[in-house]
């Protein structure tokens, strides 16, 4: 009996996928397990398994196209079976929908997060040697299949998989390498010149997102200016103990989800007919990436030490930038930080990040003359401005968390107590 495969829903934003590339073709064996397509979500591309065992009978997405969670992106079955009916039954009604999406939303093994394959441009890419342990070179078979076919050696192409692993789209854009070789992109004088690139599901996701929030949320702003003395001072003196390197984005996120337990009314969401009270804290912290903007979560925040939260926002970080961060690692936050200081930005205005109804944008640390005890000295300062939804959170509201943050990140210590 053939079996329909429905586009899977591979993130709680993802409405639609793109088809990245086919690894068969109609009229193909297809084993359970075996890597049927390449899925680009708004977050990743994602190899995507077979559930079943057949022959490849129906393509109802092809490559390069995008279609809605839940189209009919398959079907396999018996060869020679007759499929009309099911072609022609569309996709499957709300009810069989959401029994089907769970399945087909968690595949047998975990599905493998791997870099978009690049848009195309008049710039010509040269690969470099691929890094491989010893003499074994981690390749899929399809890749090593087409690598001996065309003649190229596997052993010099690079991969862009998972861990360096070479896959089919690296074959197909290998270019032999030569120390010689470089990318040129000039146009002559006088010459108009430009590029249309394909816009990612990634890009597609934070346009539509922030959009919403953007032009249905009434944001208002909030900006203070907070004394770093001592906070450096407790900085340098924490990273002195072996083994210990603390950030100052690393206290900045301890103090805000200190200052959340204190004003529970900031870490809250707008759900229409609802507003939603958090009783946990959950910071997103924004993360820069290629394509846009990731933010994964550090959950229980308030409940860890700063050499931990250090250590999962390390990893996140690295995990954002190599693609292989999963549902799981950016859902569920209730309150976000954007960190532009690192980038020397002094203060800027971020956009809310549903379903949050609040987020900080912190700028750099900047040495200004500031006045204490009468007198004009040298300090430094970091400018916050915390951007607020007004339907959950009024203007002394946001004030008094600000106040509370304020208090924990120029006198440290008491983050401690």
């Amino acid at each position: 009996m053939a079996e329909v495969i429905y586009m899977p829903k591979l993130s709680d934003t993802m409405l639609e996928g793109v088809v990245a590339e086919w690894t068969k073709k109609v009229g193909d064996t297809v084993k359970n397990g075996e890597v049927l397509a390449e899925i680009e979500t708004d977050k990743a591309t994602m190899e995507f398994e077979s559930f079943y065992d057949g022959v490849l009978l129906y393509i109802g997405v092809e490559k390069g196209k995008a279609a809605p969670v839940n189209a009919i992106l398959a079907i396999i079955g018996e060869k020679g079976e007759d499929i009309s009916a099911l072609i022609a039954g569309g996709n499957t009604p709300a009810s069989e929908t959401e029994k089907a999406a769970p399945v087909l939303a968690t595949p047998t093994s975990a599905p493998i997060v791997k870099e978009a394959a690049p848009a195309p441009s008049a710039t010509v890419a040269v690969s470099a040697p691929a890094v491989n342990a010893g003499d074994r070179v981690f390749a899929s078979p399809l890749a090593k299949k087409i690598a001996e076919e065309k003649g190229i050696d596997i052993q010099a192409v690079a991969g862009t998989g998972e861990a360096g692993r070479i896959v089919k789209r690296d074959v197909d854009h290998y270019v032999p390498y030569t120390p010689a070789q470089r990318t040129f992109s000039a146009a002559p004088a006088g010459t108009e010149s430009f590029v249309d690139e394909t816009v990612s599901q990634m890009r597609k996701t934070i346009a539509r997102r922030l959009a919403e929030s953007k032009f249905t949320a009434p944001h208002f702003y909030l900006t203070l200016d907070i004394d770093m003395d001592s906070a450096i001072k407790a900085r340098k003196s924490m990273n002195q103990v072996e083994g210990v390197k603390v950030s100052f984005n690393d206290m900045v996120v301890k103090a805000v989800a200190m200052a959340l337990k204190l004003n529970p009314n900031v870490n809250s969401s707008w759900l229409g007919d609802v507003i939603r009270r958090n009783h946990h804290v959950h910071i997103g912290v924004a993360v820069a990436v290629e394509d846009g903007l990731l933010v994964p979560v550090v959950r229980f925040a308030d409940t860890k030490g700063l050499t931990q939260i250090g250590a999962e926002v390390k990893e996140f970080a690295q995990k954002a930038k190599d693609k292989k961060l999963q549902p799981s690692d950016w859902e569920g936050n209730t309150f976000t930080i954007s960190n532009l200081g690192m980038f020397g930005i002094e203060s800027f205005t971020a956009i809310v990040n549903p379903p949050d109804s609040c987020i900080l944008a912190i700028g750099g640390i900047k040495e200004v003359p500031v006045v204490k005890n009468g007198q004009v000295i040298p300090g430094n300062v970091m400018k916050v401005t915390l951007s607020c939804d007004h339907r959950v959170v009024d203007g002394a509201t946001g004030s008094a968390f600000l106040q509370t943050f304020k208090g924990f990140m120029e006198n440290p210590v008491n983050m401690l107590l």
